[in-house]
């Protein structure tokens, strides 16, 4: 699958060349294909190296169990992902919704998946535009909440500060045309708007343990893997600053039982991951910039 490729060099956050090796891993998700990180050691952004081009990864999101995509409840890690998914659907929105009180304004979701975000702030009455490159769930959407997704192209042809909250749920991480996207979210933003990005963060005590079966890497489909520092270049990068982090606790206890099943522990993984999990957590009350995945509140400079 890997005759059509991209090669992220320099880096793609500080196009610097100041790159190197980090470790090799697995698309353990679907092909089994061997995948390189490289660690850039100016902005510390790490990156998967090299990835399908654009045109040519859609063919691994196709199968049946990635689930930010379906909603598919079979085996246990999917059962446990939907059960905790309503429980942080309620978190994210009534987070969201406290950031105006009072205010029910315009709210654009990138990477919508199947739309259950993007309906839960329409519910609380806001005015939500969401995106979804993925046909099919946004039939899923349009089947589920008879709400419409609009293809991720549409993203560059919004009105210009006309959103005081962008969502990227585990989303950017995602993205070919990172610069274009930030940008894009710039240009978008009312003057007091907030972007919310949430990604993993290969700080945490998870990553560190895990290394190479971390669930979190999930190459090729995660082309970046963010640190606070890589955020906070990237941010500052584009004229905006960083507000708050917030871990989100939930990650750490899915990426260690999925990093659990990558290296087929078995019955004692589980519990292995239960512990590891706690242990993530326990360090990220010590210091939130070691969550297994952070929440960015993000606002533009003054």
């Amino acid at each position: 699958m890997l005759e059509n490729q991209k090669k992220f060099s320099p880096c793609p956050i500080c196009n610097k060349e100041d790159i190197s090796f980090l470790l090799h891993t697995k698309d353990y998700s679907l092909t089994k294909e061997d995948f390189q990180v490289i660690q850039c050691a100016n902005c510390t952004l790490q990156y998967t190296d090299p990835v399908p081009s654009k045109a040519f990864i859609a063919p691994y999101y196709n199968f049946p169990s990635y689930i930010s995509h379906t909603d598919t409840k079979e085996g246990l890690v999917n059962k446990l992902y939907h059960k905790v998914r309503n429980h942080t659907l309620t978190q994210k929105t009534n987070w969201v919704q406290s950031l105006f009180t009072g205010h029910k304004g315009h709210l654009l979701e990138v990477g919508a998946g199947t739309g259950a975000f993007a309906h839960s702030m329409a519910k609380k009455g806001w005015k939500v535009t969401a995106l979804e490159p993925d046909e099919a769930s946004r039939q899923r959407a349009l089947e589920n909440y008879g709400i419409t997704l609009l293809p991720i192209e549409d993203l560059f042809h919004l009105t210009e500060a006309t959103f005081e909250v962008i969502t990227l749920w585990h989303v950017l991480e995602h993205v070919h045309d990172l610069h274009d996207y930030i940008k894009a979210f710039h240009r978008l933003l009312k003057p007091n708007g907030r972007l919310i990005i949430a990604v993993p963060n290969y700080t945490s005590y998870d990553a560190q343990f895990y290394k190479k079966y971390w669930a979190a890497y999930d190459v090729p489909r995660h082309l970046y893997h963010f640190s606070p520092g890589a955020m906070n270049y990237l941010t500052k990068k584009f004229k905006m600053s960083i507000v708050q982090k917030l871990p989100m606790w939930f990650d750490s206890f899915y990426v260690s039982l999925l990093s659990e099943k990558y290296k087929k522990s078995g019955i004692f993984g589980m519990l292995r991951a239960f512990m590891i999990g706690c242990i993530s957590n326990l360090t990220a009350l010590r210091n939130n910039d070691r969550g297994s995945s952070i929440i960015y509140e993000i606002k533009k400079m003054e």
